[in-house]
């Protein structure tokens, strides 16, 4: 998609946004969520995760989505034995790399085995072996070499390896539609070995907002890959809006980009405008939630967006990037609205784009009204995190019964 203008024009020469990709709704009533499923006896997968998956001050989307699968995948007859590995991945050192090859060579023969993409996806010469006498399936959360601010020759070397693992197990798990089309096309992944379990969303109460529009949130880790300096460099364009904004995220991944974030907050005077909370959960995140009129997220890469579900599980309009997943997170409610607006993702076009659709949420209420009647809808609308079990647990239990095939 080019241009600043991501919407499309109606009858009435209004204009809506548009998405590049409309994802299929649900339209299986809450109350068959669980239909067909009468687990007798329980199976079990051991679900390899990188450690700090349940630290509070390192949340992200990847641990979240790991710590819930564990709770909900139960309820689909697969007990979940949790095994974390310290270490620096997915790049880690030979003390965190002989600990996985240990875990998985005590492994019994035939185990069925989930292995956070994170941990398994940089170690082929520990995980290629293994697949061969394993049940193994990788849950890749974001292909490694997405990550921003890597060196090219950091980046291909990861993308090699990441390549050689997806290509050497017999199931690999995304969590979007996008994802899945993007490593069948760059890894050369036969597309049948390749299964979507998208994040749930828990709905929550409706957010009762500040004023109905000045008050701006972004929830996502503070690094080059979420963009908050996009977002700053936006702000920075339209001093004459009443808005505020809160950043909340984690700041200990990446601390020199958090440095010059505040740097640059700074030098555009916006410190009492922007705030860095820091990573908030719990009552404390729900808080921040419900104060946000507008939900905006400045990524350059996300295989989905579990942030964009979060806010429209409280009917909170999004302005987001148009990136991997993000336009399947954002949606359309029932009726077609679409909760959200995106935006370019290539700098130096995306400041300017979202400063420019501030001034539009700003100055015109009916973009408002329509926006917020969308985010409503695709509130009702949202799979819950058992849909995300449930496609989980079909592709664990057809790796016993599907024929290892090359990719």
């Amino acid at each position: 998609m080019s241009g600043t203008d991501t919407r499309r024009a109606t009858g009435d020469g209004t204009r809506q946004p548009r998405l590049a990709h409309v994802p299929a709704q649900s339209t299986a009533p809450a109350d068959t969520t669980y239909a067909g499923i009468v687990p007798m006896s329980l199976r079990t997968v051991h679900f390899v995760m990188p450690g700090g998956v349940d630290d509070p001050a390192r949340p992200s989307g990847g641990n979240a989505y790991d710590r819930r699968i564990c709770l909900d995948l139960p309820g689909f007859g697969w007990q979940v034995r949790r095994h974390t590995v310290d270490g620096d991945w997915p790049r880690p050192g030979a003390a965190a790399r002989a600990g996985l090859a240990r875990l998985l060579r005590d492994l019994p023969d035939g185990t069925v085995v989930l292995l956070d993409g994170l941990v398994a996806c940089g170690v082929p010469e520990i995980v290629g072996p293994e697949a061969r006498r394993l049940g193994l399936a990788v849950l890749v959360h974001l292909p490694l070499a997405d990550e921003t601010g890597l060196a090219p020759g950091t980046a291909a070397g990861l993308d090699a390896a990441e390549r050689a693992v997806l290509r050497a197990v017999p199931a690999v798990v995304v969590t979007s539609d996008w994802a899945a089309r993007r490593l069948v096309s760059h890894h050369g992944l036969a597309p049948e070995r390749v299964h979507v379990a998208a994040p749930g969303a828990d709905i929550a109460p409706l957010a009762p907002g500040t004023d109905g529009v000045s008050r701006l949130l972004c929830v996502a880790a503070v690094t080059p890959r979420k963009g908050q300096h996009r977002l700053v460099e936006a702000l920075a364009r339209v001093p004459e809006l009443p808005w505020s904004c809160e950043l909340v995220g984690g700041l200990g991944q990446d601390p020199e980009y958090a440095g010059r974030l505040r740097s640059l907050i700074a030098r555009h005077g916006l410190e009492e405008r922007v705030r860095l909370t820091g990573p908030r959960t719990g009552a404390a995140l729900d808080a921040s939630y419900a104060a946000a009129d507008l939900m905006v997220l400045t990524s350059s890469a996300e295989t989905y967006g579990m942030a964009v579900t979060e806010a429209l599980a409280r009917g909170i309009p999004v302005l987001t990037t148009d990136v991997g997943g993000l336009p399947e997170a954002v949606g359309r409610a029932p009726d077609g609205g679409v909760p959200g607006i995106l935006v370019p993702p290539e700098d130096p076009g995306t400041s300017t784009a979202v400063a420019a659709e501030l001034r539009r949420w700003f100055g015109e209420a009916d973009v408002r009204r329509r926006l917020k009647a969308a985010a409503r809808g695709r509130r009702a609308a949202l799979d819950g995190w058992a849909a995300t079990a449930r496609s989980l647990a079909g592709a664990l239990g057809r790796l016993r019964h599907e024929p290892r095939k090359a990719a």
